[in-house]
């Protein structure tokens, strides 16, 4: 009986949590020095309540960035990249991170490998999931025998941390994750018939 009588207030602090951790994220994209006070605000609760869900500031910014990693994993792992064929897992892991990274860019955008344990555990196992993906696009024909899968990873994290810029400014996802797996998989050069004219 009194296990029961418990559930719905843990649903409540549940909501109550992503309720501040999301007005956090907002306030916190447009202000990095938001105070406390501000962010209870946003959130439409009392400044006690955001006190006693996280007792410090930094305790808060450590919930937010094991958060938004969190949503970083399942909107990777929710892309089926060991088992959707290559590059349609290749198009999904973008959108869905594009996606991910506009909604949470200020906790996507913290240094916290070190500080923060559980984020770097997820970020390594994105990045070993990412190699993955792309030594079975490889092995498909998608990209090419000889190129270097960490290469290609770094690059494609630096396509969509650009892309992702663009997003927060009101782009399409769809459209710039298009644009990064183009960019990814044609790169930005000429047909190699246009190359020769010009004498390279």
């Amino acid at each position: 009986m009194e296990q029961q009588a418990k559930r719905p207030l843990r649903a409540d602090t549940e909501r109550t949590v992503q309720t501040i951790l999301e007005a956090a994220e907002r306030v916190l994209a447009a202000d990095p020095a938001a105070t406390m006070g501000q962010l209870a605000q946003a959130a439409g609760v009392a400044r006690t309540t955001v006190h006693r869900r996280f007792a410090t500031r930094e305790a808060l910014l450590d919930e937010l960035t094991g958060w938004a990693a969190r949503q970083f994993a399942d909107a990777v792992d929710s892309a089926r990249p060991d088992a959707a064929p290559p590059l349609v897992a290749l198009y999904q892991v973008t959108a869905n991170v594009l996606r991910v990274k506009t909604d949470w860019s200020f906790a996507m955008n913290r240094t916290a490998d070190d500080a923060h344990p559980e984020a770097a555990r997820i970020h390594a196992e994105v990045r070993a999931t990412c190699i993955r993906l792309f030594s079975r696009s490889q092995e498909a024909g998608v990209l090419r025998p000889d190129i270097d899968l960490d290469w290609t990873r770094r690059v494609y994290y630096a396509l969509i941390h650009e892309a992702a810029k663009e997003g927060a400014g009101g782009g399409d996802t769809d459209s710039l994750a298009t644009r990064v797996v183009d960019t990814l998989l044609r790169g930005a050069g000429a047909p190699a018939g246009l190359a020769g004219q010009t004498g390279i």
